[in-house]
C-alpha cells in the first residue's frame, strides 16, 4: 500500500455478544492493532444516540434502524480525507452489515478513487454484506475483500491481524 492511511470505525462497548460486558469494543481493539502496524491516524465514529442497552434491546434497536434505513447522527469532525490513500474501514456486523450510523459516514464522506480496506468484528457473520455495500457507497474506490475476525478472538489476535496485514503489503 502507498501513502498516507486512515482508519476509520464503529465499536461498541457494554454488553456484547460471546465476550459479556466489556469497556473496550472489539472493533477499537482491531483498529489499534491496525494503526500500530500500520502507521494510521484514526477516526472513531461515534454516535449521537446512546446504544449503551442490554445485548437483546441492542439486537432490537438495530434491526428497526436497519429496516427504517435510519442514518443516526455522530458526533466529531471527519478529518480532511484529501490527505489519505487508503481507508480501512472496520465495524461490527448489525444485521448483515455494517451499523446504519456507519452509513450516515458513507453519506457525508466522499472516498471515491480511494482504495477501501473494509474489517469486521463478528460472532458467525464474517464481512456480511460491508464489501458490497461500500462498492455501492464509492462505486470509483478500489474496495478490496477486507477481513473478519470474531469477536471473542479479537483480544488474542493481534498477530492474525498483522497476518492480514502483510499480505497486503504492510
Amino acid at each position: 500500500m502507498k501513502g498516507k492511511s486512515l482508519v476509520v470505525f464503529f465499536s461498541h462497548a457494554g454488553e456484547n455478544y460471546s465476550v459479556g460486558n466489556i469497556t473496550e469494543g472489539n472493533t477499537k481493539i482491531v483498529a489499534d492493532y491496525i494503526s500500530e502496524a500500520t502507521g494510521a491516524d484514526q477516526f472513531e465514529i461515534v454516535a449521537e444516540k446512546s446504544y449503551d442497552m442490554p445485548y437483546m434491546q441492542l439486537i432490537d434497536v438495530a434491526k428497526e434502524e436497519s429496516r427504517r434505513g435510519e442514518l443516526p447522527a455522530y458526533k466529531g469532525t471527519v478529518p480532511d480525507l484529501a490527505q489519505y490513500d487508503t481507508v480501512f474501514i472496520g465495524g461490527p456486523i448489525w444485521w448483515g452489515t455494517y451499523p446504519q450510523v456507519m452509513f450516515t459516514f458513507f453519506r457525508d464522506n466522499d472516498l471515491n478513487g480511494k482504495t477501501i480496506v473494509p474489517f469486521t468484528t463478528h460472532e458467525g457473520s464474517g464481512l456480511g454484506n460491508t464489501v458490497e455495500d461500500l462498492r455501492k457507497a464509492y462505486p470509483k474506490a478500489d474496495v478490496l475483500n477486507g477481513f473478519a475476525i470474531a469477536g471473542h478472538d479479537v483480544r488474542t489476535g493481534q498477530s492474525r491481524v498483522q497476518k492480514w496485514l502483510n499480505g497486503l503489503g504492510y
